[in-house]
């Protein structure tokens, strides 16, 4: 018998019969059955979601159990993830997706310590603020740098009047090239393997390309390169589920920056079942 559901997908362990319990228990601890927290495998046969609850005593005794024997937990949310590996717990995604996740400063310092190509960037405090326009040409690029995604928060500064606009109630400026004319990809690596590559073109008149903000999706003529680089990138900074912004310009190649809230458009403009992939990756025990 499968576990009982309510409506969001939540589990009602404590309304299984013991028997029942001690069965997903055992599967559990075996790896047939997986335990998940986040939505993403949500649906997928042989997968418990458990959903993101605030408050950890909101997971009642049985929850626990699936939790503590587990071999790996799947989609941890970062307030969870370090407790978790504390516990001694694997994690899928790893950690450091978790602690990069929408954090444009901690990936840029760590694109550049591992010495991966990046457009030149510098940050700010704001008794620095002065020095930006000695620093950098216009236009450049300005971006919220934390907790923003989908081409929110990124502005294309060609004024000293847009420059104060975005420096208004922003502790840290985070400052970046304008690669003109760059073209721009996005890669989705799962397990680190390549499963979707796809170029972005920017609308008429906007300079970003992201799907969200209306950029369109191109699958002919990838450059190696950009796999290449991306997936690179990927297995050194251990980002083992993520959507990696590859952009080149002439005959260079750079990482834009790491996406782990990745949307889902590429993969239904290309035919593929996102579910289904990783589905069978869980079946593979490639994830």
């Amino acid at each position: 018998m499968p576990p009982l559901l309510d409506r969001r997908g939540f589990l009602f362990g404590e309304d299984l019969e013991p028997d029942e319990q001690r069965n997903h228990l055992e599967q559990i601890r075996s790896g047939k059955m997986k335990v998940a927290f986040g939505s993403r495998l949500k649906g997928i046969r042989g997968v418990i979601t458990l959903g993101v609850r605030p408050n950890l005593e909101d997971y009642g005794p049985v929850e626990w159990s699936y939790i503590r024997n587990a071999p790996v937990l799947y989609y941890p949310t970062a307030l969870l993830s370090q407790p978790l590996l504390a516990m001694g717990k694997k994690l899928f995604p790893g950690y450091a997706s978790c602690y990069y996740a929408g954090n444009k400063i901690r990936q840029t310092t760590l694109f550049k310590l591992m010495g991966i190509p990046h457009p030149r960037t510098r940050l700010y405090f704001r008794r620095h603020f002065e020095d930006i326009l000695n620093d950098f040409s216009l236009p450049f690029i300005a971006k919220v740098p934390r907790g923003s995604d989908s081409g929110r928060g990124v502005f294309l500064i060609d004024s000293r009047e847009g420059l104060d606009r975005y420096l208004e109630g922003i502790p840290v400026a985070y400052i970046q090239e304008y690669l003109k004319n760059a073209v721009n990809y996005r890669v989705v690596l799962i397990g680190y393997n390549a499963v979707l590559a796809y170029r972005r073109t920017p609308v008429a008149g906007e300079f970003r390309a992201n799907v969200a903000q209306g950029g369109s999706i191109e699958f002919d003529g990838i450059p190696e390169a950009v796999i290449e680089l991306a997936d690179k990138t990927a297995r050194s900074c251990r980002f083992d589920d993520v959507g990696m912004d590859v952009i080149s310009s002439g005959s260079r190649y750079y990482v834009l920056e790491a996406n782990f809230r990745y949307g889902r458009k590429g993969f239904k403009a290309a035919g593929l079942n996102y579910r289904g992939i990783l589905e069978e990756m869980l079946a593979k025990g490639e994830i």
